[in-house]
């Protein structure tokens, strides 16, 4: 496994008057000219994980996308690519339907569908199943992206930066529509961690834009919450921020848990490089858009990691 571009836990989190313009200030928060180099390969993975509107909080926005790679291009990268197998439809449909088509057109970037080869074979540390073909652009990459709604989900407790890739990168070729054929949902937390140990994400963009509250990651409840960001260097600290906004400490998200237990990233946010809004700040505006009523889980000054009980 490479190492990310920037190891240190940093995190931003950032509230704009539109989701574009907030993307852009969370990443001018981080340190991004060492994340992003010249001549890099970078590939963007987005979260398309069905044929369905962005409005429902299902899959990102296709005007969102097309500004996230406009500002990659700023940064010179050799190619970008943006890469990503559906697992709820074909990839294709979910492009065509969403417009994500167009904005590849227009902006000249390579489409890959994950969902297919050319493949290498990637040798997992886990039960079943113990290795999974994924498409060789993981091996011409220096750079990964991963772009996604911010979710409750009915198995993964959440849908965010670590599950995006682990759940987008392994083919339905293989898999299967949806991805469950050879076993990935048996124990899905552990073959996230086992993805996540394997395919280093140097770039995590979760957007509270439209986060979807109840049945995840495709039947559950779009939140309104305009432009709440999240961009952090370590997915582990920036889906562990994530969670917080759910209500969830690092241990109710068995696969975040178990990733900071290995030493594969930081949950405690004191131990995070905390940028832009507060976390509480975070916390009260995501809350009263979800429930109508402010829910801070840190009100009374930023928890440890297993909180007060």
């Amino acid at each position: 496994m490479r190492k990310r571009r920037v190891e240190k836990p940093i995190v931003a989190i950032s509230k704009g008057s539109r989701e574009e313009e907030s993307i852009q200030k969370a990443l001018e928060m981080l340190p991004i000219d060492e994340i992003i180099k010249t001549g890099d390969i970078v590939a963007i993975t987005p979260n398309w994980v069905k044929a369905m509107s962005p409005n429902t909080g299902t899959v990102v926005g296709p005007k969102t996308l097309k500004s996230l790679i406009k500002y990659i291009k700023r940064k010179k990268p050799g190619k970008i690519y943006i890469a990503t197998g559906s697992g709820g439809d074909p990839t294709p449909k979910v492009m065509a339907y969403a417009g994500y088509d167009r904005v590849i057109k227009e902006e000249g970037v390579v489409f890959v569908d994950l969902n297919y080869g050319p493949y290498i074979n990637l040798d997992l540390d886990h039960s079943n199943p113990k290795t999974t073909k994924i498409n060789q652009l993981l091996e011409e990459i220096n750079v990964l992206i991963s772009f996604t709604q911010l979710k409750q989900h009915e198995e993964a407790t959440m849908s965010a930066g670590i599950k995006n890739i682990a759940l987008s990168w392994p083919p339905a070729e293989i898999h299967g529509f949806p991805k469950k054929t050879l076993g990935i949902h048996q124990d899905l937390h552990g073959f996230i961690a086992a993805m996540a140990k394997k395919i280093p994400i140097d770039l995590t963009i979760v957007s509270a834009d439209k986060t979807m509250i109840g049945t995840g990651p495709s039947d559950g409840k779009a939140v309104d919450t305009p432009s709440l960001i999240l961009a952090g260097t370590d997915p582990v600290a920036t889906d562990t921020i994530g969670a917080r906004l759910l209500g969830f400490l690092p241990q109710a998200v068995h696969y975040l848990y178990h990733l900071y237990q290995e030493g594969f990233g930081v949950a405690e946010p004191e131990k995070m490089d905390l940028r832009g809004i507060s976390l509480q700040e975070a916390e009260k505006i995501f809350s009263q858009a979800a429930y109508q009523q402010e829910i801070v889980l840190d009100k009374d000054g930023i928890k440890n990691i297993h909180g007060n009980q």
